[in-house]
């Protein structure tokens, strides 16, 4: 009797019979001999494909990065380029963190994806109700200003996201909620741009422009979340186009794919998910994945094969169509603990640091381009 199982979680075999004729499956490997990186660099050397992880400042000296380091060599240092770290309120800086995460990926010859410094996950003093549009706009000038001539130039840092997660699902720009204890994005409250028949929120400008002036080496892009919605990527191309018509240089759209399980089912996803990708292409725009985890939720606990089986078509949307341009993935956390996330599990090891079976559907999709 002969069975084949997929490649994610064994190579082909064949079960052997025992004295009472039952079959008994092999244990699933435990270890690879190559790393995710150590795979990208063989098969992608040209050195156009990144395949990272986001992990925070917390887990240094712990399990995560002894998973972390061996198996990636892109970072994206969870919070610590955030406003919220960096610049908590006006006439205070704290760069320890993030210089932390530079020194971590010299040393491990890993690149960072600077994340998101104005966006929602901005101090409470920007988020303070009583903020006036002059308070935002001098405050978002001065940490914006001190980060990109901070880190610009630092060899192990490619990409800055220069502004994060500014479009609702519906397409309505992303703005203000009351109090200062919610995901909600005060910028907003500067102005719109009221010239222009899209209106976009001037913050979004001003970001760009001193990216534009103080961050000559960073690839520069906008990061995006939701599950592909039409209408937000809509706004989106319509925002990058606003942009380059006043002269500012955007490298690269970013999507952040926290995506529920059997996302690649819905019809139109996929194909959606390419034309994206082409759009980006065709427009001289890198595209990214940044923030990727597929979520198990309540009865879907403990459908790895399924989970893996969404990881997988996602990824390969993007691989098979990344003709030979600056491309990423980056997974959301090493595991569920990691992201304070454990009800909704959506990463690729388990509790123990594990690997489940979407990090060998992973590993093995990336061989699949030798």
């Amino acid at each position: 009797m002969k069975l084949t199982f997929k490649s994610f979680l064994f190579t082909l075999t064949v079960f052997t019979a025992c004295s009472d004729n039952e079959a008994v499956l092999p244990d699933e490997p435990k270890e690879n001999p190559q790393s995710i990186k150590e795979v990208v660099a063989e098969v992608f050397p040209e050195g156009n494909v990144f395949i990272g992880a986001a992990t925070q400042h917390k887990y240094f000296g712990t399990k995560v990065f002894e998973v972390f380091d061996r198996e990636f060599s892109y970072a994206t240092p969870g919070i610590m380029f955030k406003q919220s770290i960096i610049h908590p309120e006006p006439g205070k800086y704290n760069y320890e963190k993030a210089d932390d995460w530079v020194q971590h990926c010299r040393e491990n010859n890993q690149v960072i994806r600077m994340h998101a410094p104005i966006s929602p996950q901005c101090s409470q003093w920007a988020r303070t109700d009583s903020r006036t549009p002059e308070e935002l706009e001098t405050n978002l000038v001065e940490y914006m200003t001190a980060l990109c001539k901070r880190y610009n130039g630092i060899p192990e840092i490619l990409w800055l996201d220069v502004v994060n997660e500014t479009i609702e699902r519906s397409g309505e720009w992303f703005g203000p909620k009351p109090g200062n204890d919610q995901w909600e994005n005060p910028w907003p409250i500067i102005g719109y741009d009221e010239s222009h028949p899209l209106r976009p929120p001037l913050y979004i400008k001003k970001a760009f422009e001193i990216a534009n002036e103080f961050a000559p080496d960073l690839k520069l892009i906008i990061n995006q979340h939701g599950g592909l919605e039409k209408e937000s990527w809509v706004k989106m191309k319509q925002l990058v186009a606003y942009l380059r018509e006043n002269n500012l240089r955007v490298d690269g759209i970013g999507w952040q794919a926290h995506v529920d399980l059997g996302w690649e089912k819905i019809p139109g996803n996929l194909d959606y998910l390419k034309e994206i990708i082409l759009w980006c292409q065709s427009n001289n725009l890198e595209f990214h994945i940044t923030e990727f985890n597929v979520w198990l939720k309540g009865d879907d606990a403990r459908k790895h094969n399924e989970q893996a089986n969404t990881f997988e078509a996602i990824a390969k949307v993007l691989l098979d169509n990344h003709n030979n341009k600056v491309t990423s993935i980056n997974f959301w956390g090493i595991s569920a603990i990691d992201v304070n996330a454990e009800e909704w599990d959506g990463s690729m090891w388990d509790a123990d640091y594990e690997p489940k079976p979407a990090y060998y559907t992973i590993l093995e999709l990336l061989k699949s381009y030798k």
